[in-house]
């Protein structure tokens, strides 16, 4: 089983959490991806640009944060925080 907790935190604060499950036996990419749309869909926030931080933290820590910069539209939080909870 494949868990992602998402979290949105706004001055230090984290105001809404999301834990997406994905049982599918395909690659860690497509459910790393999956478990990111199914988080941004229930926030209803628009998908967050990878940028190479964001990649490079991922790879190493399974956990990244997206803040404003990583977003097309203004976003009413600081950021985004996701984390590979089980694989």
């Amino acid at each position: 089983m494949f868990r992602m907790w998402g979290k949105l935190f706004k001055d230090n604060h984290m105001t809404a959490d999301h834990v997406a499950e994905d049982s599918s036996d395909d690659t860690r990419t497509h459910k790393v991806f999956r478990a990111l749309e199914e988080i941004c869909l229930t926030f209803d926030l628009m998908q967050p640009i990878w940028l190479d931080k964001n990649i490079r933290e991922f790879q190493r820590l399974a956990k990244t944060r997206f803040h404003e910069d990583s977003f097309v539209e203004t976003v009413p939080f600081d950021y985004l925080e996701i984390q590979v909870i089980e694989e």
